[in-house]
């Protein structure tokens, strides 16, 4: 394999997600409730994990059939985009008589059972040729590469300051409100690793009651912390971490552009936070 295939459109995506649903299933005693398929792939390095469950609600290993695999290889060499390459890991999970959700990666390095040697990260770049700019540090780096020279992000107007919702809204009886995409494991872990990790800029030493589970002991931190382009509530972290609750989606766009990686924040940028959380003009 030396050139990409031509490309699938949305339709024909969405054709091989179904044939690959059915392909899992065939072999599958009847009565199962879901499957979950997780595909790795780097270069000919391949790992597929397979988990169904049954009638009495628990997950259990299963072996995924060839055809299934070849079918996810093929959706995998479909998305590929000239210059920004393919998705490394997606995980797919069906209901008996639906797709229920599909997740695919493309710059974050998946959770491998076995990390595949230089040679096949060399191999994905070759099938599946990226840009410079294209290529996130942690693949370079497994590939054998230099690493690439480090831009610093312009800086920007205080005015440009973002704050995410930490819920959607709030129903009737006053419940938060939550409709987003629940984040693989994997990025889950990145993503909390990403807000965790940005400098406090406000905090307070009490904590704010569970908006999700108001009987529970309140742990909710009351703090703030940056990027020096957003500014989040200690909530954020806090709902994905205990209910799985992925943060504002224009938020969580802007960590996987960044590539979970946490740009300098410097004084300059804290104080600007704090003058956008308080309303106080910053010195």
């Amino acid at each position: 394999m030396t050139q990409p295939p031509a490309p699938l459109n949305q339709q024909q995506q969405q054709q091989l997600v179904w044939q690959i649903g059915h392909a899992l299933a065939t072999p599958l005693p009847p009565g199962w409730q879901q499957m979950r398929v997780e595909y790795r792939a780097a270069g000919r390095h391949v790992e597929v994990d397979l988990l169904v469950t049954g009638q009495d609600g628990l997950p259990r290993p299963a072996q995924p059939s060839p055809e299934a695999v070849q079918l996810l290889g093929n959706l995998r060499a479909g998305m590929y985009q000239p210059g920004r390459g393919t998705w490394l890991s997606a995980i797919l999970v069906y209901g008996s008589a639906t797709v229920l959700s599909t997740d695919f990666l493309a710059d974050v390095e998946p959770p491998w059972r076995q990390a595949p040697p230089p040679i096949g990260f060399q191999d994905e770049l070759r099938f599946f040729p990226r840009a410079e700019e294209s290529i996130p540090p942690w693949l370079r780096q497994r590939a054998g590469m230099e690493p690439a020279p480090a831009a610093t992000p312009p800086a920007e107007a205080p005015e440009a300051l973002k704050s995410p919702r930490v819920y959607d809204g709030l129903d009737e009886s006053g419940r938060p409100v939550v409709n987003r995409e629940p984040l693989s494991p994997a990025e889950r872990d990145r993503v909390l690793e990403y807000l965790d990790g940005a400098p406090v800029v406000l905090a307070s030493r009490t904590y704010d009651a569970d908006a999700f589970d108001p009987d529970r002991e309140p742990l909710v931190p009351l703090n703030f912390r940056t990027d020096g382009r957003w500014y989040w509530p200690g909530a954020v972290a806090y709902y994905l971490r205990e209910h799985d609750v992925a943060p504002d989606p224009e938020l969580l766009g802007h960590i996987r552009a960044l590539r979970f990686t946490l740009p300098e924040v410097g004084e300059p940028e804290r104080e600007l936070a704090v003058a956008a959380i308080t309303g106080q003009p910053s010195t």
